[in-house]
């Protein structure tokens, strides 16, 4: 008699399977799955609800990754004029909430079984953050939480670090959100086996009060001359040197490169590949040159407002924000300068489901697909 396989029923426990010499199958008795294999078969869920964004990722552990089952991605601007007033305002929230909508009845639909739900920046900043998520709770179901900004760079460093590449020393890890900017100086894996966790890897790392929103805030956004792009550029710079200096101090090192996760960023690489509309499969893991990155900059700063709004990679929503993300990159390129840019369609939400399957052990020691 030989072994076939073990069939999962979708409730009550699992029956081993066996074939005899004839091929008559013989059912042997139930037996409980454990807890990691019922693990293997749920449906995890990772909300960040951003400055600028709404986004919820639905996945399902592989043998090499994971797999998205569903995924919402919205616009929101919670973040709105909050430099200014200190306050998430009303239209803000009222968008916020039929986006959360959307995500609580993605969530029911698809049997979520494990979920995490951040908030980040404009929760932290607002006098009147944790009052709105109280409230997103009582009109949802769900509960958000508002995390610090180490825990942000954490997540963010571990959604992306299978991007890294493996012959590099160190790498500059940079996160461009909406009201805040993570950067991590992230080590080159050393265990033997390459199965080093990435909590371990991070070297140091900052959190920036500085995103896309809160510039076109202060600066603007609609019509950027040089004077304005390069006066973002030198803000940025100021906020970073603090930061820079530590790491030249402590972790010297020739043989690095730039990771960056954004919309910033992947728009620069849509703009460089002259995509007409989005493509993560040619965005995520492509490599740019410094040169690269130069030229997709340049034709973005050369382009008027209407020309952003029509834009396949930018759209309507994004088109005064682009800019001032472009001037946070360019800050980042200067500081730390590398001839090479990796861009990462991956961040906060995969290093969420990553630590989820983690601590179930459903996540393979040196899996990198997410798709």
């Amino acid at each position: 008699m030989g072994r076939i396989g073990r069939g999962w029923p979708k409730t009550g426990p699992a029956v081993e399977v066996l074939v005899d010499h004839r091929g008559a199958l013989c059912p042997t008795r139930a037996t409980e799955p454990t807890p990691v294999a019922r693990a293997r078969h749920e449906l995890y869920a990772a909300l960040d609800l951003g400055t600028n964004n709404c986004r919820l990722l639905i996945a399902r552990p592989t043998g090499d990754g994971l797999q998205v089952v569903d995924s919402f991605s919205r616009i929101v601007r919670l973040g709105e004029n909050l430099s200014t007033t200190g306050r998430l305002g009303q239209a803000a929230i009222d968008r916020t909430f039929a986006a959360l909508a959307v995500c609580r009845d993605k969530i029911a639909a698809r049997g979520v079984t494990q979920s995490r739900l951040i908030a980040t920046e404009a929760c932290r900043a607002a006098e009147n953050g944790p009052e709105f998520l109280e409230r997103v709770r009582q009109r949802t179901g769900l509960d958000v939480e508002i995390v610090d900004r180490g825990t942000e760079a954490s997540l963010a460093a571990e959604g992306c670090a299978a991007l890294a590449d493996e012959a590099a020393e160190g790498v500059v890890l940079f996160d461009i959100g909406g009201g805040s900017s993570e950067i991590v100086w992230l080590d080159r894996d050393r265990s033997p086996d390459g199965s080093g966790q990435v909590r371990d890897r991070i070297r140091a790392w900052t959190s920036l009060p500085l995103g896309v929103v809160s510039l076109a805030d202060r600066f603007g956004g609609v019509d950027v001359s040089a004077d304005s792009f390069g006066a973002m550029v030198a803000h940025v710079e100021l906020a970073l040197a603090p930061f820079a200096a530590e790491v030249r101090a402590q972790h010297r090192c020739g043989q690095f490169h730039l990771l960056g996760t954004s919309g910033t960023v992947t728009t620069v690489a849509g703009v460089f590949l002259g995509l007409g509309r989005y493509d993560r499969r040619r965005i995520d893991g492509l490599w740019m040159s410094r040169a690269d990155v130069d030229e997709a900059i340049g034709r973005l700063r050369a382009m008027p407002f209407t020309a952003r709004v029509a834009h396949g990679c930018i759209g309507p929503d994004r088109a005064d924000l682009v800019l001032g993300g472009c001037a946070i990159l360019e800050a980042l390129r200067r500081t730390f300068p590398s001839e090479r840019l990796r861009i990462a369609d991956r961040g906060l939400r995969e290093g969420i489901l990553i630590q989820m399957m983690c601590r179930d052990g459903v996540w393979p020691q040196r899996a990198g697909r997410v798709g």
